[in-house]
């Protein structure tokens, strides 16, 4: 089992927030998505849906992406990339920094990812068996690199004292790549996937598809809608944060990272558990303190009884408030768990805790308290970010509330 932490006084503050999803465009429109709950699930358009029974996912609509992207050629880049490179300008943006002030720093973009650019790879495989290999669209081959979700950020940004890195692992990747960046002066965290055929009919013949709408922990729940987009969160040190004035959405108090290798797809209990105890530790929190998880909550049979016994086990019988924001935007994949720490974010700063959506009845394996329906308004000192990910990669983060306590 591979351990990850840090042990070092440093402190590490959210100071900027870059959203694409389907439920708004931008950070202040997902704090009003998430307040209001809002549902992003809707006919499936942008692949050829013929053959499957049900086809419901959480597309992202009017993205603009020449109203983020200016220096770099928009039709050059996959739709993730897009995703990507967009949320990240955003992130700058409500940072306020100056860029250039941070083109002298070394700094860090890590970029978490499923798919990658697989609506591309779509494409490409269709051309192949449709016109043969000749007729593969060479614009699109060199679309696909994964490499490019990271290091297109670094070429629009033009920073060139930076490591680029995407993370691949899957739907955890997100709270992998807030980990990957604790250590560095500055570092654009996050994830990126836009939905493509391949992995929508993945899970469709897994059987884990929901036919309308996700409902994370009801007892009527039928699965996953698969969802896309990106967030990315601008991380930099407090004294950096103190220094030039910024506003602090929260603190990064620490994170736990495992792996357990255990099935491909089945969660493990005790890997989920033992996951959110180095998180714990690694913070420096106790499980009483804190006051609400965002699960990774898919909306599975399997995930959501598997996760909620693993919070009982370490939060005990009555554990914090439990949600899934996956029943609004659906399972964005590897932008997942980064989408969620940025509603974490808002949830502490604007005092409110986002709703479980769709929900009917509790299912009594899950037994959590999962806000049904409804945003209530509460404060909120410390917030655990939950994400697992197929072949058992597991991230958790814990975040904070920043009280002007110096560095």
């Amino acid at each position: 089992m591979a351990e990850s932490g840090h042990d070092s006084p440093r402190r590490v503050v959210i100071t900027g927030l870059g959203v694409v999803s389907s439920i708004g465009m931008g950070v202040d429109e997902f704090r009003r998505g998430l307040r209001a709950g809002s549902s992003g699930a809707k006919p499936i358009t942008v692949f050829d849906v013929e053959g499957f029974d049900h086809a419901n996912g959480c597309e992202v609509e009017d993205f603009d992406p020449e109203r983020w992207i200016r220096h770099l050629a928009v039709e050059q880049l996959g739709r993730a990339t897009q995703y990507s490179v967009a949320a990240a300008r955003m992130a700058i943006e409500d940072a306020g920094v100056s860029i250039g002030d941070w083109r002298s720093l070394p700094g860090l973009i890590s970029i978490g990812t499923t798919d990658g650019e697989s609506r591309d790879l779509d494409h490409l495989v269709e051309a192949e068996i449709t016109h043969g290999p000749e007729h593969m669209p060479p614009e699109l081959a060199r679309r696909v690199p994964a490499g490019r979700l990271s290091a297109a950020i670094a070429q629009e940004l033009e920073l060139s004292d930076v490591e680029a890195v995407t993370i691949p692992t899957a739907c955890a990747a997100g709270n992998y790549a807030l980990g990957y960046g604790y250590d560095a002066e500055y570092a654009l965290c996050g994830g990126a996937d836009a939905m493509c055929r391949k992995t929508f009919s993945g899970f469709y013949r897994l059987g884990t598809i929901a036919p309308d709408r996700c409902r994370p922990f009801d007892v009527d729940r039928k699965g996953i809608l698969t969802g896309e987009g990106a967030g990315v969160l601008v991380l930099e040190s407090l004294e950096s944060a103190l220094a030039r004035g910024a506003r602090i959405y929260a603190e990064v108090l620490g994170y736990g990272l495992n792996c357990d290798a255990y099935h491909q797809v089945a969660p493990n209990q005790d890997s989920v558990g033992r996951c959110m105890q180095l998180a714990l530790e690694n913070a420096g929190v106790k499980a009483d303190q804190v006051d609400l998880i965002s699960a990774h909550g898919t909306g599975t049979k399997a995930n959501d009884v598997t996760e909620a016994r693993a919070i009982r086990e370490v939060f005990g019988s009555r554990p914090p408030r439990t949600i899934s924001m996956k029943s609004m935007i659906g399972h964005t994949m590897g932008a997942a768990s980064a989408l969620s720490a940025i509603g974490c974010a808002l949830a502490i700063t604007e005092k409110f805790i986002p709703p479980t959506i769709n929900h009917t009845t509790t299912d009594p394996e899950c037994d959590v308290d999962c806000v049904p329906n409804v945003a209530i308004e509460a404060e909120l000192k410390v917030v655990q970010n939950n994400g697992l990910a197929f072949g058992g990669n597991n991230a958790v983060v814990l975040l904070g509330r920043y009280d002007g306590v110096p560095a």
